[in-house]
C-alpha cells in the first residue's frame, strides 16, 4: 500500500503499533524495514523484509541451500490470522517487484490483512537464474541471431554459466508450493488467502491441491487452467484479441476513416517486413537515447503488437501503430519494441521461465498448422522447444493437470480482450468448484484487478469467503476506451 509519510505517522500513533522504520518478527521469521521499489508504480511501498533459507532439493535437505526473499507488508490495523500472499505471473517475475504495480488494489485488503510476498525460487532476491547478454544484463535471447538454432545456442550459454551455482531442476512450480507451505508455517499461519495473477494461477491452483487444508480463499486474476499447456494457444489467443481489436476500430467512425480494414493493412505490413532486401533503420533507442540501427522485421511488430493488447490503455495505440508501420515509419517501431523488450528483459528471469516451461509444459507443445499465417506463427513453440532441448527437466507431478476440485472458495477473473488468458480459461478452471465464481470485466486486458471497483469486489471476497454473494453491479460501468486514430488523440 502506498502511503504518505505523515498519514503513515498518524495512523500509527493512534494505532499504537510499531512504525514502518522499526524491526518487527511474524512467526519465527524477524524482519527489518524495506522498500518495495517499481519503475513503473509513483512510489515504493514501505514493508519489512527478510529471507528464509530452504534446500535447493527438497528431497536433499543437508544439500545446498538458497535463501528466499520475503517482503511483508503490515495491515493498517489489528490484523485477522489469515494474511493474503501475492503470487506473481511470467513465470519469472518476482513478487516483491510485481507487488507495487498493484499495490492499489489492495488498499482494502491491507485494512485488515496482512500481506506477504514471496520471491519464487529462481527471481528476484531468492537465487535468480538470469540470463545475461553480452553486455551483462538481463535477456530472453541473442538479439544478433534470433534464428532457433541461436535460441538453443542462448540458452546453452546460460545454462552453461547458471549451472556453476544452481541445479536448474528445481526451479519449477513444484518447488515453490513447497516454499510457500514453508514460509506459511514460519510465520505461524494456519491458514492463507492467495491472490495469483496469471502464472501465479498456476501456482495458486497447485498450492491449493496440495494443501487443501491451509486456504481460506483464492482469488485467481487471468487465469491459466491447470490442463493447460502454457504457450500452446499464445498464437490464436492474440489472434482473437487482435480480431476483436480490429473489428472495435471498423465499427467506431474515426478510426474506420483513418486505419480503413486493419486486418488487411497488417497482412500488408507483415509482408512489407518479410522482404529480404529490407534496409536497416536508423532510432533512438528509448532508454538510453543513444542512436542505433536495425533491420525491421515481423518480430517487431509481434513485439508490440502482443504486448500493447495487454492492457486496455496501450491497445487503443493498435491502430495508431499499424497505420504508422503501414506508412513505413519503422524507426517509431523499432524503439516501441526495444522499449517493451527491455522491459520484459528486465523483469522476468528467463533461466527460470525455462526451469518451469521445460519441465511443465515442453513436452507436450506442438507445432499447430492453424497457426500458419498469425502474427505469432509456431516461433514460441519451435524456440522453446529448442531451448528446453538443452535444458535440463525438473519432476512434473503426475496429477499435475487435474483439476482443482472441492468447495473452497475461488474468485475468478478476466479480461474480456485479454490476448493471453481469454475468459474461456476462467470458465474451465471453476468448472468443478461450486463455490467459484468467474466475473469478465468489459473492454479489459490482462491481469485487471486494479480496474474500476475490482479492488472493492476483491477485498470484500477475502472478507466474506463468499464470491456468489459479491454484488458485482459496480462492474457494469466498465467500457472500452475508444480506438485510436492518431498520435495526439482520439479523434483526426
Amino acid at each position: 500500500m502506498i502511503r504518505t509519510p505523515l498519514a503513515r505517522a498518524l495512523l500509527l500513533a493512534l494505532l499504537g503499533t510499531a512504525g514502518a522504520t522499526e524491526a518487527r518478527s511474524l512467526g519465527r521469521l524477524d524482519f527489518a524495514p524495506c522498500n518495495l521499489p517499481s519503475t513503473s508504480a509513483p512510489e515504493a511501498v514501505e514493508a519489512q523484509c527478510t529471507t528464509f533459507r530452504v534446500p535447493e532439493n527438497p528431497a536433499d535437505p543437508q544439500g545446498r541451500q538458497i535463501d528466499l526473499a520475503i517482503a511483508w507488508v503490515p495491515a493498517d490495523g489489528e490484523a485477522e490470522p489469515d494474511p493474503v500472499f501475492l503470487l506473481a505471473g511470467g513465470p519469472g517475475q518476482s513478487a516483491k517487484e510485481a507487488f507495487p504495480q498493484v499495490a492499489g488494489a489492495f488498499r482494502d485488503v491491507l485494512r485488515a490483512r496482512h500481506v506477504i510476498l514471496v520471491d519464487q525460487r529462481g527471481t528476484g532476491g531468492s537465487a535468480p537464474l538470469s540470463c545475461k547478454d553480452e553486455e551483462g544484463n538481463n535477456a530472453f535471447g541473442d538479439v544478433d541471431d534470433p534464428s532457433e538454432q541461436g535460441a538453443r545456442a542462448f540458452a546453452e550459454r546460460c545454462l552453461a554459466d547458471l549451472s556453476k551455482d544452481h541445479d536448474v531442476r528445481f526451479y519449477t512450480t513444484t518447488e515453490y508450493v513447497a516454499d510457500l507451505e514453508a514460509v506459511r508455517a514460519a510465520i505461524g499461519a494456519e491458514r492463507i488467502n492467495l491472490y495469483g495473477g496469471s502464472y501465479g494461477t498456476r501456482v495458486g491452483q497447485q498450492y491449493a491441491k496440495a494443501h487443501p487444508e491451509r486456504v481460506r480463499t483464492l482469488v485467481i486474476d487471468s487465469v491459466v487452467p491447470t490442463d493447460l499447456v502454457l504457450g500452446s494457444e499464445h498464437a490464436k489467443n492474440l489472434e482473437a484479441a487482435l480480431d476483436a481489436q480490429w473489428a472495435r476500430c471498423a465499427g467506431d467512425a474515426a478510426c474506420a476513416k483513418a486505419v480503413p480494414d486493419a486486418k488487411a493493412l497488417l497482412a500488408e505490413v507483415r509482408e512489407a517486413l518479410s522482404a529480404p532486401a529490407l534496409a536497416a533503420v536508423r532510432f533512438r533507442d528509448p532508454t538510453s537515447g543513444a542512436w542505433r540501427e536495425e533491420v525491421p522485421t515481423p518480430g517487431h511488430l509481434a513485439v508490440v503488437l502482443r504486448f500493447y493488447s495487454y492492457s486496455p490503455l496501450t491497445a487503443t495505440l493498435l491502430p495508431v501503430v499499424l497505420k504508422q508501420a503501414h506508412d513505413g515509419d519503422y524507426a517509431a517501431l523499432l524503439a516501441q519494441a526495444a522499449l517493451l523488450m527491455d522491459r520484459v528483459g528486465g523483469s522476468i528471469m528467463h533461466g527460470m521461465q525455462l526451469s518451469v516451461s521445460c519441465s511443465e509444459d515442453a513436452d507436450e507443445l506442438q507445432a499447430d498448422p492453424a497457426n500458419a499465417g498469425t502474427l505469432l506463427g509456431d516461433e514460441f513453440v519451435t524456440f522453446t522447444r529448442a531451448q528446453c532441448a538443452v535444458w535440463p527437466r525438473g519432476q512434473r507431478p503426475a496429477d499435475f493437470r487435474e483439476p482443482l476440485t472441492g468447495d473452497l472458495p475461488v474468485l475468478a477473473i478476466s479480461g474480456e480482450f485479454d490476448p493471453v488468458t481469454p475468459p474461456r480459461y476462467g470458465d474451465r478452471a471453476i468448472a468443478g468448484l461450486p463455490n467459484a465464481r468467474h466475473l469478465v470485466l468489459k473492454g479489459q486486458g490482462h491481469t485487471p484487478i486494479g480496474v474500476g471497483c475490482m479492488p472493492k469486489l476483491f477485498a470484500q471476497f477475502i472478507e466474506s469467503a463468499d464470491a456468489k454473494g459479491l454484488d458485482a453491479a459496480c462492474l457494469d460501468r466498465l467500457a472500452p476506451l475508444p480506438p485510436g486514430t492518431g498520435l495526439h488523440g482520439w479523434e483526426p
